[in-house]
């Protein structure tokens, strides 16, 4: 019977995107790289715990679910979490940034400093800048001034994102303009937190560090992974969560990573690439009336 791997998700390192295993072994990724797994029948996914403790019931949890956790280990999970506001006295340094990741698509959030770059690629910003330096508290009220103020989001749906990738602009100019032109309204905002010191606008962008600059636009995503489907391909791209994977009649499918949390996998032998996990085709715009 064939080794089985469980999956903790999709790592961004100085080198590049890395798949982690449970156990800590990575399998760093690099375009051209072939990807190919599959579910082996009859198995079924399971919560993958919380905070590094295995779930106690071993809970089977929705195979669509991207966090793969249970009702009570996903509680658990966001308990002491800066992302649920419930870590109000971290006394480390934050940043608030804005990330770009389309036209129209511009989101306000922070990340610790320590972090630095790590969590604009983890969401997939296609560009992004830094606005704002404080303690956590002043960058929460920064963060919430601009929702109030400009109606600046601080969640974009991956779906959205995934979406637009294809129709991006084709110079770091054009897709850092949208980011400029807000953090010029929001450094000018009555209300401005005192603890925070603002950063000037330096776009950092991300299109080549995905791959998306030569990447074939993605036809699809994989939906959800099922017991006994499998998918094969060449890593074409990498954004956030999503690999981008070139399979046969296909232009590029987007394997949202997160998908493959909790599920016992076993790798493919060198074949003909293969996709039998449902998927879903991305709209596009007629060329025409008809």
């Amino acid at each position: 019977m064939a080794r089985t791997w469980s999956c903790s998700g999709l790592r961004w390192t100085p080198e590049g995107p890395a798949l982690v295993w449970d156990g800590g072994r990575r399998s760093a990724l690099s375009w051209g790289k072939r990807v190919a797994f599959a579910v082996p029948d009859g198995s079924v996914r399971h919560c993958v715990g919380a905070r590094g403790h295995a779930c106690p019931v071993r809970a089977a949890v929705p195979e669509r679910s991207t966090g793969a956790r249970c009702e009570e280990c996903a509680r658990l999970d966001r308990a002491h979490s800066v992302a649920a506001d419930t870590l109000a006295d971290d006394p480390r340094p934050y940043r608030v940034y804005l990330a770009w990741f389309g036209p129209g698509m511009v989101k306000v959030g922070i990340t610790a400093v320590g972090r630095g770059p790590a969590r604009l690629l983890e969401q997939g910003a296609v560009c992004f800048s830094w606005l704002g330096t404080g303690p956590l508290m002043a960058a929460r009220r920064a963060e919430e001034l601009l929702r109030a103020a400009l109606r600046v989001p601080d969640r974009i749906p991956y779906a959205d994102k995934r979406a637009v990738r294809a129709v991006l602009p084709g110079t770091e100019d054009e897709r850092a303009a949208e980011v400029r032109a807000l953090h010029a309204r929001a450094v000018a905002l009555d209300g401005w937190p005192e603890a925070l010191t603002a950063e000037p606008c330096r776009p950092v962008d991300h299109v080549r560090a995905f791959g998306l600059a030569d990447a074939p636009a993605a036809s699809g995503a994989v939906l959800r992974l099922v017991a006994g489907g499998a998918v094969g391909g060449r890593l074409v791209a990498a954004a956030g969560p999503d690999l981008h994977l070139a399979v046969a009649g296909r232009e590029s499918v987007v394997l949202d990573t997160r998908l493959m949390t909790g599920w016992e996998l076993v790798p493919l032998p060198p074949a003909d690439d293969v996709l039998t996990f449902p998927a879903r085709e991305f709209a596009r715009e007629q060329d025409g009336l008809f």
